[in-house]
This record gives structure tokens, sequence and C-alpha cells, in this order.
């Protein structure tokens, strides 16, 4: 019997979703790929910046994530690196997250693509965008953050 391995480290992290907005919560969906593009997912060949997920028709789509292709696949079989790509939830899921995004000022970012039980995932994010004095107040508290630590670290080592 196989043991059933927990999340894994992510292949991509999207850090502009967490500096442009406020996540409110987060859904862990699979995602439907090619051959080519496993591998090159596989192989942390992806770029999430910029890229945003959406409800359309009762599915949820991946649109302007970067999948680059895969050397070792043949010029046929190559995929459309930026195509978009269907996201796996169920139904109750992708109702509530439809009746969510109708609110003004949310949206739908994936955080980051990570494996589970060797099948592909995507975190994502149901988000509010962030003001501008959002941002400057976030980067004064890492800042602040930062320097307890420093200051502490220094301590200890006095000690």
């Amino acid at each position: 019997m196989a043991k059933l391995a927990g999340p894994s480290q992510p292949v991509a992290v999207n850090r502009k979703a967490y500096h442009d907005y406020f996540i409110e919560e987060e859904y862990e969906a699979g995602m439907v790929l090619t051959g080519s593009e496993i591998k090159s997912v596989r192989a942390g060949r992806v770029n999430l910046r910029g890229a945003y997920a959406r409800v359309e028709n009762g599915e949820v789509w991946l649109f302007d994530a970067h999948i680059s292709p895969n050397e070792q696949t043949g010029a046929y079989f190559q995929h459309d690196p930026t195509r978009p790509r269907k996201l796996l939830l169920h139904r109750r899921e992708i109702n509530r997250l439809a009746g969510k995004l109708e609110q003004k000022g949310l949206t739908l970012v994936p955080l980051d693509i990570h494996f589970r039980n060797r099948r592909a995932k995507v975190k994502l994010g149901l988000a509010r965008g962030k003001k501008l004095y959002d941002k400057r107040a976030a980067t004064a508290e890492r800042d602040a953050r930062r320097e307890i630590e420093r200051v502490l670290k220094q301590r200890s080592y006095q000690e």
C-alpha cells in the first residue's frame, strides 16, 4: 500500500500576488495538462506573474500562466506556453467561487503550483486588491519585523 504524501515544496510561487492582493480564502485545484506541460512543470519552468483565474460556463480556467515548452519534446507535440488551462474543483466550490467573484473587488489569482500525490495542483487565492498605502504599510511592517529579529539575534549572541 502506497503511503500518501502531504504537500510538497512549491514548484512556482506567485510572490507578486501576495504583494498586490489581500488573500481572503485559498483553494486547491487540479490542473488539466498535456504531457509536455507536465514535464516542464516538473522541471520548474513555470511563471505565474500576471496569471489569473476566471469562472466561465461553470468551469474554472487559468489564464496567462506561462509554462515553457520542453526541449526534449518534438515540435509537433509542443504546447502553447500561455494557453488557457482548465482547473478541476468540486461543483459546490465552483458555485461558491462564482458567487463570491460577483462581489466588487474580488478576483481569483494563482498563488503557487505544487505536486500532491504526483499530481500537479494550483493553489488559488480569492483576493482583494491592495491600495498603494496598504503596500507601504506591509513593507514597513516587514522591515520592522526584520529589525526586531536582527536585534534579538545580536542579543542572543552576546549572552
